[in-house]
C-alpha cells in the first residue's frame, strides 16, 4: 500500500477547504499521513487529526515554516518523504510553490493538477487550458502530485481521531523571508468555496458599472463575486475575482456568467460548475456551449431585471 504525505493548509487554527480534497485523493493511493508545518499551529493539528481518512498527523512547529515559505517548508517534506512512497498537496497558491521544490529535491517528476486516480501512479490531468484530458503515469520512486479541488470530493472535516507526532526539519534555509501581506477582506464568499458566483465580463465598460450591476445580484443570492480576465485586466476589479485558468478554479452548485463570452481561458476554471447561466447578447458567444441555461439578452436590461424579482 502506498504510504502518502499530504500537504495542510491551513491559517494555524483551522484547515482550508482545498485540503479536504487533497485528502480525498491522496485516500485513494493508500494510507494517508498529514502534515501541519507552522508556527503557534497546535489547533490546525488538532484540526487536521479529526480529518475522515487520516491515519497519523505529523506536526512541525517551528518560526521558519510560520508563513509557509516554500524555500523552508520543501526541505522539511523531502526529508520526511523518506519513510513514504508520495507527496500530496493542494494546487492552490502555497500548494503550486511548494511541491515543484519537493520534486526538485527528490529529482522526480511532478504530476500538477490531477483530476482523477486511475492507478497506483496513474493520473488524469488536463492539458491546453482543459480543452484534452491527458492519463499520465509517473515512471519515478517517488510520487509528488498537486490535486484540482474541484475534481474531488471533500473529505469530512471531523469523524477521525488520528494521533499527533511532532518532528522537525532543518529550519531556516535562509533564502527567504516574510515581509508582510494585504489580506483582502470580503464581505462576502470566498470564491473557492462559494456555492453561487456571480462572474462579469469586460462588457460591463467599466469599475462603476460592474458594481452597479454585479454587486446587487451577487449580494440578494448571498453568491461570491468573479470577473473574467478581462475584467480584471481592464481595472473593474482585483485580481482576487478572477476566474480561469491563471485565476481561481472553481466549482460551484450555480455558476452565472455575465457579459462573459466564454474564452478558452475563462472555461478552463468554471466549467466543472454543476449549474452554468449565461447572459450575453451575442447568441454565437462560446460561453453558450457549456452554459445549461442560456439568455440572449442586454445584460444591462436582464440583470437588474433579475436582481429586481429576486
Amino acid at each position: 500500500m502506498t504510504k502518502t504525505l499530504v500537504w495542510v493548509e491551513h491559517d494555524n487554527a483551522s484547515v482550508k477547504d482545498a485540503t479536504l480534497a487533497a485528502v480525498t485523493a491522496a485516500g485513494q493511493l493508500g494510507e494517508v499521513t498529514a502534515l501541519v508545518a507552522g508556527s503557534g499551529s497546535t489547533p490546525a493539528a488538532q484540526a487536521a487529526a479529526q480529518i475522515a481518512g487520516v491515519a497519523k498527523v505529523l506536526h512541525a512547529d517551528d518560526a521558519a515554516y510560520a508563513n509557509a515559505l516554500a524555500e523552508n517548508v520543501a526541505p522539511l517534506i523531502a526529508a520526511l518523504l523518506a519513510d513514504y512512497d508520495a507527496f500530496v498537496a493542494p494546487a492552490t497558491t502555497n500548494g503550486k510553490n511548494i511541491a515543484p521544490r519537493v520534486a526538485a529535491l527528490l529529482d522526480v517528476a511532478q504530476v500538477s493538477d490531477i483530476l482523477s486516480v486511475e492507478g497506483p501512479k496513474t493520473f488524469t490531468r488536463p492539458i491546453y487550458a482543459g480543452n484534452a484530458i491527458a492519463t499520465v503515469e509517473s515512471a519515478d520512486a517517488k510520487l509528488v502530485v498537486t490535486v484540482r479541488g474541484t475534481a474531488f470530493a471533500k473529505a469530512e472535516a471531523t469523524g477521525g481521531s488520528a494521533a499527533v507526532e511532532a518532528v522537525s526539519g532543518p529550519g531556516d534555509a535562509g533564502l527567504s523571508s516574510f515581509l508582510g501581506s494585504e489580506i483582502a477582506k470580503l464581505e462576502r464568499p470566498e470564491l473557492t468555496s462559494a456555492k453561487i458566483i456571480v462572474s462579469g465580463g469586460r462588457a460591463l465598460k467599466d469599475a462603476d458599472t460592474f458594481q452597479q450591476v454585479i454587486f446587487p445580484l451577487a449580494d440578494k443570492l448571498g453568491a461570491a463575486v468573479g470577473a473574467s480576465r478581462a475584467a480584471v485586466d481592464a481595472g473593474y476589479v482585483p485580481n482576487d475575482y478572477q476566474v480561469g485558468q491563471t485565476g481561481k478554479i472553481v466549482a460551484p452548485e450555480v455558476y452565472i456568467a455575465v457579459g462573459i463570452s466564454g474564452a478558452i481561458q475563462h472555461l478552463a476554471g468554471m466549467k466543472d460548475s454543476k449549474t452554468i447561466i449565461a447572459i450575453n447578447k451575442d447568441e454565437d458567444a462560446p460561453i453558450f456551449q457549456v452554459a445549461d441555461v442560456g439568455l440572449v439578452a442586454d445584460l444591462f436590461n436582464a440583470v437588474p431585471e433579475l436582481t429586481g424579482k429576486l
